[in-house]
């Protein structure tokens, strides 16, 4: 057994928790949730009665930031922080890396007589300036034009974060350029609301509903992930450089025996999911399940519905909770959206919806769906989006990670499509073909166990092959990978249904002159219109099948496998024209967009072709031919003694040794390949590169299959996924 696994094996036995057990017997979790965050209860407490009313009126019903409270709440926040332990505050944005950028400051400067005072002023917080050209841009900025600025995001609240030397005060906030383009991905969200909010009240004043609080988006993620023991993973170079394995033998057992979805969670596991929930709670999110996934040492956590904005900061919350506490635990978590060859993969389901808290979700169809106009209206606008946008949607989710599971027979198919279910398909029937007169009824399940209560059945079944599934108040688009952020797709999602609502209302107004007389009528003919034109869009039928793909065909919708044929959907003349409409992005920063997420594929891929070859040479290679002489010696001793001896198993190793190393050969010469743009350079890395890292794979994983185990230098897949 080699060194690794037996210090696997004595972390899992020997485990004990790091943090001390917390007693909810005295300290209750409803009394944890929150308490690092400068959130409504404590500007309530800290803040003059006219400065926290007028913030209110800005974070609920989206006025505009009156800049004069900025210095009280400043003063408010700081107080609140150094109470906390804080020294420092930070800038917490999100670049276009995807990842969490911070700049952190101290509050202490000196009072010129040997001391210090604490100090953090208006400006200080509504503004910071971390350089620009250190992140990615994709030419918005050049690398001499270095300013930037992070804009305080007064809708997201402020929180501590914890270490074990202190505290840091941490301010969300937008992150533009010199001239004022987005640089990161809130500066959109952010623009996208108020563009989704302004046309779902035209489309709810037609209705005769009047609001105070802004319509807006609630997403509700649900965050898949791996834990394997860190002695594995500091001994795989390739899964704490490129986050996946790109070698591994099939282990004997996988997902087959369906024994690891929602089973008993492992103790130590569980101790670290505990952890995780206890760190969530102290900053207000609200992680709500746990439990086992499909893959073995597949986990998920997701949260309950919160605003967009706050939904996405969390989520980015969510997983730098889950790394950081992974290692207190002895455990790396890996995010990657396919670490592991043959099993399922990681996706972020994003269940997505609109509404306000007067009322709930615009995406309930109540109990009679067909006499809900509203709910129609607004469910068409999302059907009509989506077919419109397809392309765009398959955009938003577009990297070499998730590359490996869209359309994978494990998660969504590459192909856009919204599952209705058989309730809602009927009802968009009727109307298509005259009228609505009713709808499939709820009914109760009755299993035969008297002492079971009746189930409440839904009319319709859940369908997990769509991308966009309809679950009965929200969709959920399933194709997010795992370490994602959310935001990208929120903000097509947003910008598309805005337009469509925006076409709805427009084509109302006309048709009833701004009247209540007639609208029903004017619905009804606008949805048969929609209904006619994009119900290519809604498939309830296995979407991994080849049947559905050939169908798609036939109904035009685009079908783009690979991040390369992706992309370029976000240039497209019609994309750029929407966003441009409604002020959400400009055609720069789409382009800007598209090359930076080009050169991501592009370096991605390169990176792990040098480690498919480095681990290649170095690592199996050696001890593959260590393997092969030492056969070699023991056919040598048996002829010394007089005996005839041909190994067969020497035979089977030198020939896959012989396959290894031409295919290590040839992908070497493709990888000194230079093309003459990003885009062409992808898709050659995708055609030519990425087929050969394979070819080097297959070699590798045959040779692990016949190599004695003392001699084979990774972790293997059973190890990994099943010691935890």
């Amino acid at each position: 057994m080699n060194q690794g696994r037996m210090n696997a094996i004595a972390a899992v036995n020997n485990f004990k928790p790091i943090s001390a057990p917390l007693s909810f017997a005295e300290t209750r979790a409803t009394d944890i949730f929150g308490s690092n965050v400068f959130n409504d209860k404590v500007m309530k407490a800290m803040l003059p009665k006219e400065v926290y009313k007028s913030l209110k009126r800005t974070i609920e019903k989206g006025e505009k930031l009156d800049p004069t409270v900025a210095t009280i709440v400043a003063q408010a926040m700081k107080d609140w922080a150094i109470s906390k332990g804080a020294t420092h505050f930070c800038h917490v944005f999100y670049p276009l890396t995807g990842l969490t950028a911070e700049k952190h400051d101290s509050f202490l400067v000196p009072d010129g007589k040997g001391g210090a005072l604490a100090e953090f002023d208006g400006k200080m917080l509504i503004q910071g300036e971390p350089d620009a050209s250190s992140f990615p841009s994709g030419g918005l900025r050049t690398t001499f034009e270095a300013r930037g600025y992070t804009a305080w995001d007064v809708t997201s609240p402020a929180y501590i974060l914890e270490n074990p030397n202190g505290t840091v005060l941490c301010i969300p906030t937008a992150f533009v350029s010199w001239t004022g383009e987005a640089l990161d991905k809130k500066t959109p969200l952010l623009r996208s609301l108020q563009v989704l909010n302004t046309q779902a009240q035209r489309v709810l004043k037609l209705f005769g509903k009047k609001v105070e609080a802004p319509v807006t988006c609630f997403a509700g993620p649900e965050q898949e992930y791996f834990l394997i023991d860190r002695n594995f993973y500091y001994a795989r170079p390739d899964l704490y450089l490129a986050g996946r394995t790109l070698f591994g033998a099939k282990s004997p057992k996988g997902q087959e025996f369906e024994d690891q979805y929602f089973g008993a969670i492992p103790r130590r596991v569980l101790a670290f999911m505990m952890e995780v929930e206890r760190e969530l709670f102290k900053v207000g999110v609200p992680v709500k399940t746990r439990h086992n996934e499909v893959a073995p040492a597949q986990y998920e956590i997701a949260p309950i519905f919160e605003q967009g904005n706050i939904a996405t900061d969390h989520n980015q919350i969510i997983m730098h909770t889950l790394r950081s506490v992974a290692r207190r635990y002895g455990m790396a978590c890996l995010l990657h959206e396919k670490p592991f060859a043959g099993i399922n993969g990681s996706g972020k389901h994003l269940n997505y919806s609109i509404g306000n808290s007067e009322l709930g979700s615009l995406f309930d169809p109540g109990e009679t769906p067909h006499a809900n106009a509203m709910f129609l209206v607004f469910c068409a606008a999302m059907i009509r989006a989506c077919h419109k946008y397809g392309g765009l949607l398959r955009a938003t989710v577009a990297a070499a990670g998730n590359d490996h599971r869209l359309g994978a027979n494990e998660a969504p198919p590459a192909i856009m499509s919204i599952y209705l279910g058989e309730m809602l398909t009927d009802v968009f029937e009727q109307i298509k073909n005259g009228g609505a007169k009713s709808s499939k009824k709820k009914d109760a399940m009755h299993v035969g166990v008297d002492t079971l209560p009746p189930l409440p059945m839904d009319p319709g079944d859940r369908n997990r092959t769509s991308p966009i599934a309809f679950t009965g108040n929200r969709f959920e688009f399933r194709a997010v990978g795992s370490s994602m952020s959310i935001a990208g797709s929120q903000v097509a999602l947003n910008t598309m249904l805005a337009e469509s609502l925006d076409y709805i209302a427009t084509e109302i107004e006309k048709k009833t002159g701004g009247k209540k007389a007639g609208l029903n009528q004017a619905v009804t003919e606008i949805i048969q219109d929609i209904m006619k034109k994009h119900e290519a869009i809604i498939f309830n039928g296995n979407g991994y099948s080849e049947e559905w793909h050939k169908e798609a065909k036939k109904r035009g919708l685009p079908n783009h496998p690979n991040t390369p044929a992706a992309l370029p959907e976000l240039t497209k003349a019609e994309v750029i024209e929407l966003f441009e409409k409604y002020g959400v992005l400009s055609g720069r920063e789409l382009h800007s967009r598209q090359e930076i997420y080009t050169e991501f594929y592009s370096r991605t891929i390169k990176t792990e072709a040098a480690l498919t070859v480095k681990i290649a040479r170095t690592m199996i290679l050696p001890g593959a031919i260590r393997y092969q002489s030492d056969l070699a010696a023991t056919c040598a001793n048996m002829k010394a003694i007089g005996k005839e001896y041909r190994s067969i198993a020497l035979d089977d190793v030198t020939a896959k040794l012989r396959g290894l190393q031409d295919a290590i050969l040839d992908l070497e010469k493709l990888c000194a390949h230079e093309a003459k743009d990003a885009l062409a350079e992808a898709k050659y890395l995708c055609d030519k590169v990425l087929p050969a890292m394979n070819e080097v794979r297959r070699w590798a994983d045959e040779l692990e299959q016949v190599v004695n185990d003392d001699y084979w230098p990774l972790p293997s897949y059973m190890e990994m996924c099943f010691i935890k």
